[in-house]
């Protein structure tokens, strides 16, 4: 049995919330209307990029590219509106760094693909570039329509991290879409980590990593790690399997602010 003083400061604590929710006796009291959201003219087209994206590749030039061992103009070939990887030229990455964003990319695996596993139109988009060769945190890219390899190495994976949550790959020769948030690590003044990297990524249309948290960076043998870095290129990856070399169209980001 609960004290008479118990019992009567719960029932005066239900009379108070009670009053003050007859209080609001109006909607406009919950109403929210400042600050208000930017005006962003969504795409025309499917593949298009909205109003406020920086677009890297439209299918004409890579002028906003470079290669990213010494920083050279970047020299995959253009042609017909699509960039298809050069392995003689190593990876590209973007001129310009960034930290959070939007990302939209198409890729295709040749019709006339050969090979197994690994070895069957391997590339990779790496969501932060932070050095040479494959340094960074890569989403991969391979042939998974028809074709065996270890889950964490399939496409859509956040590569030796992550398998994708489904796979909803295309035939080779058809193009695929993937559609990214990436949410950048964040580092204090003495270089350790605050808070990891975050990827939210679907691949044609269907959610393919959901908030996925990195351990670090992108390695092909032993466990990921974290290095401090700040805000770094997108990089596209010309690897070394003898497949024939895969292709991209429509690319584009958009800057987003930190989380609070």
């Amino acid at each position: 049995m609960k004290p008479k003083k118990l019992t009567l400061a719960l029932a005066l604590g239900g009379l108070l919330i009670g009053s003050l929710a007859l209080a609001q006796t109006k909607p406009e009291e919950t109403e929210v209307w400042k600050p208000v959201p930017p005006v962003v003219a969504p795409a025309r087209e499917i593949g298009g990029a909205p109003s406020d994206a920086i677009v890297l590749f439209d299918g004409r030039d890579l002028a906003q590219w470079v290669s990213t061992q010494d920083k050279s103009p970047a020299a995959w070939r253009v042609e017909d509106g699509v960039l298809t990887v050069d392995k003689t030229r190593g990876n590209i990455e973007t001129k310009r760094s960034f930290r959070d964003y939007q990302l939209h990319l198409e890729w295709r695996i040749p019709a006339d693909i050969t090979g197994t596993g690994q070895a069957r139109g391997n590339s990779g988009v790496f969501l932060a570039s932070t050095g040479p060769g494959d340094h960074g945190y890569e989403l991969q890219i391979v042939d998974s329509h028809d074709n065996a390899t270890y889950v964490n190495g399939q496409a859509a994976s956040l590569y030796k991290q992550h398998p994708p949550l489904a796979n909803a790959s295309r035939k080779p020769g058809e193009w695929q879409i993937y559609d990214v948030i990436w949410r950048a690590p964040v580092f204090g003044a003495d270089g350790a980590l605050v808070s990891p990297a975050t990827v939210t990524a679907l691949h044609n249309g269907v959610l393919v990593q959901d908030n996925a948290t990195l351990s670090g960076e992108t390695v092909y043998i032993g466990k990921p790690a974290y290095k401090a870095h700040g805000p770094a290129p997108i990089k596209l990856q010309a690897h070394g399997d003898p497949s024939a070399p895969i292709s991209f169209r429509n690319i584009w980001v958009r800057e987003l602010a930190p989380r609070s």
